[in-house]
């Protein structure tokens, strides 16, 4: 059976100090990023963000995709 946690260790100071406390007390360090949003608004967002690649693909001709794969590229391997 698989561990309900990740291995790594979070980089950050306060997070490693939290992750350290919810272990020693026995709670549950479970982050819910959408706590405290409207739940519509979370499922739509989530479904635009899923179809939004697709369609703009979709309406693209096969220069400007070639174009906007090229500039990715460009902006992955120059970053530092």
């Amino acid at each position: 059976m698989m561990p309900d946690r990740s291995r790594k260790r979070p980089r950050d100071p306060n997070t490693l100090a939290r992750r350290i406390v919810d272990e020693a007390t026995g709670a549950k360090a479970k982050y819910d990023p959408d706590e405290g949003k409207d739940p519509a608004a979370v499922a739509l967002g989530r479904k635009g963000g899923l179809k939004g690649g697709k369609a703009r693909a979709a309406k693209m001709t096969s220069e400007e995709r070639s174009e906007a794969a090229r500039k990715a590229s460009q902006a992955r391997w120059h970053q530092q």
